[in-house]
C-alpha cells in the first residue's frame, strides 16, 4: 500500500491557539504507510505499527475547550492531537504506545480534515471500526 498523509484540520480561529504547541499547517498530520501510523502535532509525535491498532471510531463534533491542543484524558489516559471541533478518529492500541518519553496512552484521537477518508484507509488495511457520530 502507498503512503498517505492526512492533514489535521486547522481553522483560522484555532491556529493562534495552537501556536504554543508548535502547530502549523505543515506539521500537523497523520500518515499511514505499509507498516506504521505516524502522527505529528507540532512539537509532538506518536508512531506505532499498524498491527498494534485494534480498531478505530469516528466521533464528534466536539466543544472547542475539549478539542484543542495536546490533551490527555484523566479517565482513560488516551491522548488527543486536537486541532478542530468537527470531529476526530480514535485509534485504539493493542499495547499502549510510548509518547512524550514516559506516557503510554491506550488510544489516540486525531482531528484529521478527512475523517471518512482516514477511517476508510484504516479499514482497507484490515483495521475494523465504526462511525459513532450522531
Amino acid at each position: 500500500m502507498t503512503t498517505t498523509t492526512y492533514p489535521l484540520r486547522l481553522g483560522p480561529r484555532q491556529r493562534w491557539l495552537l501556536l504554543p504547541f508548535g502547530v502549523r499547517p505543515g506539521n500537523a498530520w497523520a500518515r499511514l504507510d505499509h507498516e506504521h501510523l505516524d502522527a505529528r502535532f507540532g512539537f509532538f509525535r506518536l508512531r506505532t505499527r499498524l498491527d498494534d491498532i485494534v480498531r478505530w471510531e469516528i466521533s464528534g463534533p466536539y466543544r472547542w475547550f475539549m478539542a484543542l491542543g495536546v490533551r490527555r484524558s484523566v479517565r482513560g489516559g488516551d491522548v488527543t492531537f486536537g486541532s478542530s471541533t468537527h470531529g476526530g478518529v480514535r485509534v485504539d492500541f493493542r499495547e499502549p504506545v510510548r509518547f512524550a518519553g514516559f506516557l503510554r496512552p491506550p488510544a489516540l484521537y486525531l482531528t484529521v480534515d478527512d475523517l471518512e477518508g482516514f477511517a476508510a484507509d484504516l479499514a482497507r488495511r484490515g483495521i475494523p471500526g465504526t462511525d459513532a457520530r450522531p
